[in-house]
């Protein structure tokens, strides 16, 4: 019998973070594939692990501090010891590493793409030379992996990725896991009834917009954020000044946030930009109506089936509303609509069975097919000696 082709997946920690989630739930899921394939993983920077990985999955440990130099060299030294049949990056950072790594191996490198690039990135010097870093690798790439059609366009639009070496496979929820840690008591209990929100108290996230809604909206329920981030000191001056301080608690991050979602009223997700928003699915398998902007990229497919360019304005649906990017009365009036009843109840156990399309076998089985078709396909996409250019920037 031949030996199984090597797979080497990386990233650049597991520390934390929706990225990092992800991909250890896809190798949970992986289970079907270890028997043809040796898995490996890659880990860039030498951090406490917050995700299990499979006993089966051979983690090599790495030391690169967060600084892309370190990262090329170490990876690339790991696949020369290797010599992977194929590799699969997540993360900005890790995804340069790998087509440094694979750079004239004559084997197909994938890259995942879990942000839309161009908001991810921003502005300024740095995220310049961070674009043309992308600009120069990922086109270069055998196929990219991006977690919503919006990210495709942008990487389509803005970074030359051509659309045929493209595919969009949305983010895998773990619904046995989530049910289990939503049934445990939750760390924090709010002084009644209660909107949830998530995220990282960050610009992108804005955690401005839902507080100034929250305050136009008036309900009931009080209004609870979880997460922690440099925007909080701004966001807490903010609540004062609405007069809603004494009706909103930041309890920072909570390593169990389900038994929180599951007993909110609704769930609220305010983004000016995301990825694939997993708080929002996450929140839906937890039986929760939602109020979402319809930022780039994702809520517009989880929740209308629809590319963000097809919906104007905001629009209810099955799991709640979707409305315009920083419209203050948009989103209070969604608010007020989707905490009715019975429309709250309806909309939640809609979004529960919405929640359901976004399984782990699935997703494991559509990132296997990519990986398998990219072994399959003639060596004729590989990074050529450009890439040796890229110098110094992190993630």
């Amino acid at each position: 019998m031949p030996d199984n082709k090597r797979i080497v997946f990386a990233i650049n920690s597991l520390a934390g973070g929706g990225a990092e989630r992800v991909l250890t739930t896809l190798l949970g899921g992986s289970a079907p594939w270890r028997n043809r394939y040796d898995i490996h993983l890659a880990l860039l920077d030498d951090e406490p692990r917050a995700y299990a990985v499979p006993d089966w999955v051979e983690v090599h440990q790495l030391d690169a501090r967060h600084k892309l130099l370190p990262s090329l060299k170490q990876l690339r030294a790991l696949t020369e010891r290797l010599s992977p049949d194929a590799t699969l990056s997540f993360l900005t950072r890790a995804n340069i590493a790998n087509a440094w790594a694979m750079a004239g191996r004559g084997r197909p490198w994938l890259i995942s793409e879990r942000v839309n690039t161009s908001a991810h990135l921003g502005k300024g010097r740095g995220a310049i030379a961070a674009k043309a870093m992308v600009r120069m690798a990922y086109p270069r790439a055998a196929h990219v992996i991006a977690v919503s059609e919006g990210v495709v366009d942008d990487l389509a639009d803005n970074f030359g990725v051509q659309r045929a070496r493209m595919s969009a496979i949305a983010n895998p929820i773990d619904h046995d896991q989530i049910a289990a840690l939503a049934a445990e008591p939750p760390a924090f209990t709010p002084a009644g009834p209660y909107i949830a929100a998530a995220g990282r108290l960050v610009p992108n996230k804005n955690m401005a917009l839902l507080l100034r809604a929250y305050a136009k909206a008036g309900p009931d329920a009080r209004l609870v954020i979880l997460g922690e981030g440099p925007e909080r000191p701004a966001l807490e001056r903010l609540a004062a000044a609405l007069g809603i301080a004494d009706r909103v608690d930041m309890p920072g991050f909570v390593a169990n946030p389900f038994a929180l979602l599951a007993r909110a009223q609704a769930y609220a997700m305010p983004s000016n930009a995301e990825g694939f928003p997993n708080g929002l699915v996450e929140a839906m398998a937890c039986g929760v109506p939602v109020v979402a902007t319809n930022c780039a990229s994702g809520p517009s497919e989880i929740l209308a089936d629809r590319p963000r360019s097809a919906v104007t304005g905001g629009i209810d649906v099955d799991a709640g509303a979707l409305v315009p990017t920083d419209d203050v009365d948009a989103f209070a009036a969604a608010l007020r609509r989707v905490l009715v009843e019975p429309r709250r109840s309806a909309c939640g156990a809609r979004a529960r069975a919405r929640s359901r399309a976004y399984g782990v076998e699935q997703a494991a089985a559509n990132y296997w097919a990519r990986i398998e078709a990219a072994l399959a396909a003639p060596s004729r996409h590989q990074p050529d000696d450009n890439v040796s250019r890229v110098q110094g920037a992190n993630r």
